[in-house]
């Protein structure tokens, strides 16, 4: 479990006072606790819902703030479901809690993104995926009949593999 401290959001003047510096945790969730994902979508207002099957993360500060999921597909892994609460955006939530997750990961991740997306995800070291596991690939072209989605990969050669952390010689 990673812990890193960041601000709370900015809130009416009693509130601050209370959440100056939350500590923020990023784990993935196991069991039971599996739903409390699918409730933060909901409470956000969004359709997503947890990946079955797959490992799901979440990012908290006493609730939960963001979440997302990794499932097993081919040779590697499939990030679905990256959500932050509006109000906890643009502090780097996001790519620390894909940080965290990928931290344990081996083998290539893959993800699909609107294209205004790309500058985000190219930062955290993903790149045009071009050589996509079946299953992928035809799930891609189903969901581009009606959206604008871009494949991406990066590489996890290891579990200690970051963007711009090459191991070999």
């Amino acid at each position: 479990m990673r812990n890193v401290q960041q601000s709370a959001p900015r809130a009416p003047a009693t509130a601050e006072l209370e959440h100056t510096m939350t500590a923020l945790t990023y784990a993935p969730l196991c069991g039971l606790e599996q739903r409390l994902l699918d409730h933060f979508y909901h409470q956000q207002g969004s359709r997503m819902r947890s990946a079955a099957g797959g490992a799901l993360w979440v990012a908290r500060a006493g609730a939960i703030v963001a979440g997302m999921s990794l499932s097993p597909v081919g040779h590697g892994q499939w990030l679905t479901g990256l959500l932050v609460d509006p109000q906890w955006r643009g502090r780097g939530i996001a790519g620390q809690l894909i940080e965290a997750s990928l931290a344990t990961a081996s083998g290539p991740v893959w993800l699909f993104c609107h294209p205004e997306l790309l500058p985000f995800y190219q930062r955290l070291g993903f790149g045009p995926a071009h050589d996509l596991p079946e299953a992928l690939s035809m799930r891609l072209a189903r969901y581009q009949r009606s959206k604008n989605l871009v494949a991406l990969g990066r590489d996890q050669s290891s579990p200690m593999s970051s963007p711009g952390n090459n191991t070999s010689v």
